[in-house]
């Protein structure tokens, strides 16, 4: 399932970027696209999801991503910190202690939903003078 937040254009001088947040394999598709349309993606978030399969498209990625992974999903784990690295955006690792793949422990998707939240607000805030731009580039 994908969810597409925001819409861009503009709201009385303000431009509102787009934000997608997905899960599993839609993190490539969702990562591709970014690399395709550039500052037209205001943001990625994914959850549990496959990154390495955007291939080479990881490599030309300036969209702010915030990739949120269970602490003992071990395999998603590693998959995300070779793609991570391969990113030249702003971005983070999340990494949510004792949540598995699907996030059913309790609390955990409450976790994420926050950090996807505070990503969200953090680069789709609407500017007077157009898209934000950033130098961030943490590292968890």
């Amino acid at each position: 399932m994908t969810l597409c937040i925001g819409s861009t254009g503009t709201v009385r001088h303000a431009v509102i970027r787009s934000g997608c947040s997905v899960r599993a394999t839609g993190a490539a598709a969702a990562l591709v696209a970014a690399a395709r349309l550039g500052d037209r993606v205001g943001a990625v978030v994914s959850r549990g999801g496959r990154p390495d399969l955007a291939g080479d498209a990881l490599d030309q990625i300036r969209t702010p991503t915030l990739p949120i992974v269970g602490g003992v999903d071990d395999v998603v784990i590693e998959l995300n910190e070779e793609a991570f690295v391969r990113l030249n955006g702003p971005k983070a690792l999340e990494i949510v202690p004792g949540a598995s793949h699907l996030f059913p422990e309790p609390g955990a998707l409450e976790a994420v939903i926050g950090h996807a939240a505070r990503w969200f607000a953090r680069h789709l805030a609407a500017s007077p003078a157009g898209p934000r731009r950033t130098t961030e580039n943490t590292q968890r």
